[in-house]
């Protein structure tokens, strides 16, 4: 076993899984504009979502054969491990219910058990709702900042914009 030295990935080398982080990166400074954005880190042939400071928290990902959802899957479901584990925190959380989300293929019921090929469609932040229900799809994973309430939504276009603070769109 070589010495763990993790490298950031060469750009060009996983581009499925890049397109996929940068579809990520678009919530994720959306929702954390003071955090610098996720990255892909390369260690004994494997890729991983990692925070600015080159750490993760999930197992090594491969560069899919040609499927982009399942890119995005692999992409979204180890960023949002290395986030709640390096930042100590829930992420995405819904911001009209205040709990942490779940990665899951759109219209989805309360009642699903778990990714199977039968599943098809966009993948979407999902929020189980509040203690009386009220589950539903936040957002399409890389628009949630258009499904924030008001005032962040207008912080988030304006960051976007280069008009506010955080960092979007790096690797």
């Amino acid at each position: 076993m070589e010495p763990f030295d993790p490298q950031r990935a060469e750009p060009g080398r996983y581009p499925r899984l890049e397109a996929a982080l940068a579809t990520v990166n678009r919530d994720f400074a959306a929702t954390l504009p003071d955090q610098p954005p996720l990255r892909l880190m390369v260690w004994e042939e494997q890729v991983y979502v990692a925070v600015s400071d080159g750490s993760w928290h999930h197992n090594g990902l491969q560069e899919p054969d040609d499927d982009a959802p399942d890119a995005l899957a692999l992409v979204a479901d180890a960023a949002q491990e290395t986030v709640t584990e390096r930042l100590w925190q829930a992420w995405p959380v819904c911001p009209f219910h205040k709990i942490g989300t779940h990665l899951r293929p759109e219209g989805t019921a309360v009642d699903w058990e778990g990714w199977n090929d039968g599943d098809s469609g966009r993948l979407v932040w999902w929020c189980r709702g509040g203690t009386a229900g009220g589950c539903h799809d936040l957002a399409p994973v890389g628009e949630l900042g258009v499904a924030l309430p008001g005032k962040e939504r207008r912080a988030s276009r304006s960051r976007e914009r280069g008009g506010g603070r955080g960092r979007a769109g790096e690797m």
